[in-house]
């Protein structure tokens, strides 16, 4: 029997040019497909009365560690140096396959929570292979959708992160796609999240590029931040060793040369943008213009909770501030008038969804309130007092609206929240975590 929603007379966004905006319209959901959007829908469905409500495609974060949910706030004044210091060398150690399963519940429920309804989550603490699948287990139960990207161990800072000669273990990788992979077209999906040239030997660099492409999945990778990888010219060494395609995205990308974002784009590679991390721990300027220039789409990502906010709506905004005021600063200093080209609120509402949907490679499925995709649909409560009365509702969501707004979410069709509240077992999750959080604690004291 055919199970329909229909989310009636919202104020639609749908960020598909071909649908537009309705500024009072309706959704129709049936058995986890968009099956139409329109002005007026009639037929026999659940209705979820949307008035006062603005409706969107669910936010993609396209870049997360999400197993450091546990230890949320310990770094936050880090700078990026800092970082790999105090979390990977200090806690990465420390975690048991039960924490990265209570991190990566508590993370994945805190995204759907704040509308965040794809994750890219970048799992670099595969300490054995228990590791993995309690992460896998926790991103099902939570019913987000999500690409698990299996990185590298994390039991030292030495071994992993300068000059590697320990590639990511092939026959686990192997066995993760064949246990819970097999098909492409699940809620989550399977990618590489490699190290790189610099913090890797030539040799581990190609062979990981390898062992990707033989099992056709994605591969993610952190570029050209900061002091650390800022000085690999790692694009570039990648380009030399025939190695750059469109299956990578580059996260970071701050002190990418000409030359590298020209290479990343004739690639047909994507790009991910933390923004708030960026600007906030080091790593340079977000670079969303210098993408956009370069004919990519950027998306948007939240990075490390033990640093910054897990919520989208601050990497929108932090986006947003950071390229205009850049932008600004050298438009003043020249004496010129700011370009027609700067950032405006509506891009970032598109880079935060539908570009996020591009570069996670599920844009066939999501990313867009577009019939024929799979229903991941988020509502905001626009009568609240922080985004009412509504001139705008691009702007509304993009620089007013925030975690409290997000009334309604659905993954695949599914209700996940509802009435402003999560439909999991929330006090679970947090019981959880914050068990974790102690056993980790514990284990730094005895360690010191």
């Amino acid at each position: 029997m055919t199970h329909r929603i229909l989310l009636r007379a919202g104020h639609v966004l749908s960020m598909d040019p071909a649908v537009g905006d309705l500024p009072r319209g309706d959704v129709l959901i049936e058995d986890g497909w968009i099956a139409a959007v329109d002005r007026e829908i009639g037929t026999d469905a659940e209705v979820l009365d949307m008035t006062g409500r603005i409706v969107i495609p669910g936010f993609v974060d396209s870049h997360r560690h999400t197993w450091e949910a546990s230890i949320r706030n310990v770094a936050p004044d880090a700078t990026l140096d800092d970082y790999f210091v105090d979390i990977l060398d200090t806690f990465a150690p420390l975690y048991t396959p039960e924490d990265v399963y209570a991190a990566n519940l508590a993370g994945a429920l805190e995204c759907l929570n704040a509308g965040i309804t794809t994750l890219v989550d970048w799992s670099h603490i595969n300490n054995t292979p228990e590791h993995p699948d309690a992460a896998i287990r926790a991103l099902t139960e939570s019913g987000i959708r999500a690409q698990y990207a299996y990185g590298s161990a994390n039991t030292s800072l030495a071994d992993y992160w300068f000059e590697s000669k320990i590639a990511i273990p092939g026959d686990d990788v192997r066995r993760i796609r064949t246990a819970y992979f097999s098909s492409d077209a699940g809620l989550l999906t399977l990618a590489l999240a490699t190290r790189g040239p610099g913090f890797c030997v030539n040799d581990v660099v190609t062979s990981e590029w390898a062992l990707a492409r033989e099992l056709g999945i994605p591969i993610t990778v952190h570029v050209a931040m900061g002091r650390l990888a800022g000085r690999f010219g790692m694009v570039k060494q990648l380009h030399d060793l025939g190695l750059l395609g469109s299956d990578t995205t580059y996260i970071h990308c701050c002190y990418l040369s000409d030359e590298e974002w020209r290479l990343v784009a004739d690639s047909g590679g994507t790009v991910s943008i933390a923004p708030q991390v960026e600007t906030q721990m080091g790593h340079g300027w977000p670079p969303v213009m210098k993408a956009i220039e370069h004919g990519l789409r950027p998306s948007l990502s939240i990075d490390v909770v033990t640093t910054v906010p897990g919520d989208m709506f601050t990497q929108i905004r932090a986006a947003f501030g950071a390229e205009r005021a850049r932008v600004n600063a050298a438009s003043w200093q020249a004496d010129v008038p700011v370009p027609d080209t700067m950032l405006t609120a509506r891009q970032m509402l598109e880079i935060a969804t539908r570009n996020g949907a591009h570069v996670a490679g599920l844009e066939d499925r999501t990313g867009s309130l577009t019939p024929g995709k799979r229903a991941d649909v988020v509502a905001i409560d626009a009568t609240a007092l922080n985004v009412a009365p509504v001139h705008d509702a691009a702007a509304a969501v993009a620089l007013s609206a925030d975690v409290s707004n997000v009334e309604t979410v659905i993954v695949d069709g599914v209700v996940r929240k509802r009435d402003g509240r999560l439909t999991a077992d929330v006090a679970r999750a947090r019981r959880l975590v914050e068990e974790s959080r102690d056993r980790l604690l514990a284990a730094k004291e005895a360690r010191a």
